[in-house]
């Protein structure tokens, strides 16, 4: 792993195929790319292949927040992973890895310049809980 990057995983209680679904289909990410309680994800575009866009909307319900995650991927391995480079040129790493019937989801990146990385660790920790939760559930 690069120094200086954020590091943040989750063990989800599924098989890679459903794990790899539910990370990638725009209806499920809706559900779980969530990072607040009183945050939503209103809509997503995801166009997962080398050189596909994605951008995913992330707000507050009151509309006084919100971001677009967006960026384009660079290298994807069905079940395996998923290599992207951000609208502001931060790279960004999600690894896939079955273990038995559940499969851990590590996911790397380079931090924003301007925000404190234990915050930054913090907010991606929870979406990947969210994820966690909805992708055992469904």
């Amino acid at each position: 792993m690069e120094p200086g990057r954020i590091v943040v995983n989750v063990l989800v209680q599924k098989p890679v195929e459903a794990v790899w679904k539910t990370w990638t289909t725009p209806q499920d990410i809706m559900q779980w790319n969530i990072p607040f309680a009183n945050w939503h994800c209103p809509e997503v575009m995801n166009d997962v292949r080398e050189g596909g866009k994605f951008c995913f909307t992330m707000q507050a319900k009151d509309g006084k927040e919100g971001f677009d995650h967006a960026g384009v991927y660079d290298r994807v391995i069905p079940y395996e992973l998923i290599a992207y480079t951000q609208e502001d040129g931060r790279k960004s790493t999600i690894e896939f890895q079955q273990i038995d019937q559940n499969t851990i989801v590590r996911e790397s990146f380079e931090p924003e310049k301007l925000v404190p990385v234990d915050v930054q660790r913090e907010f991606c920790q929870s979406v990947l809980q969210r994820f966690k939760e909805y992708a055992e559930n469904v």
